[in-house]
């Protein structure tokens, strides 16, 4: 058993190549092998969103507090609150972040595949993308 206390547990900003706006990523977890998970606390400024991407092996998003935006590829942006998880299938390509006039904060859990991934990125989301 291994207690990681909040000194010790990282906080980064959300890297421009993969967040429009700004993101503040608070690691919760992320396991040595033969485990596989990895968790983050997420938060959002008003209007920040991820850029598309895929996860191998899925990924679960709870919503803390705020309001959010989450999107498959193809289909209709979706509104999610406090309290509403959100499970996103392997591979299915989506975005995620907060509405335009509140913040938003999710707990992102995923795991990795046999190579190590968690995640792959594509293209960001547009402004026109991120209204529809």
């Amino acid at each position: 058993m291994k207690i990681i206390t909040n000194q010790i547990r990282g906080c980064r900003k959300g890297p421009e190549a993969y967040f429009t706006g700004t993101v503040w990523i608070d690691e919760v977890i992320t396991t040595p092998a033969p485990a596989r998970v990895s968790a983050a606390m997420v938060s959002f400024a008003p209007g920040a969103r991820t850029a598309w991407h895929t996860h191998p092996v899925g990924q679960s998003l709870h919503v803390i507090s705020g309001v959010g935006r989450v999107q498959l590829k193809g289909e209709g942006v979706q509104e999610i609150h406090p309290g509403d998880t959100v499970w996103i299938e392997p591979g299915e390509e989506h975005w995620h972040g907060a509405v335009p006039d509140r913040t938003m904060t999710h707990l992102a859990i995923q795991e990795s595949d046999h190579t190590g991934a968690f995640v792959v990125w594509h293209k960001h989301v547009t402004d026109e993308e991120y209204s529809s």
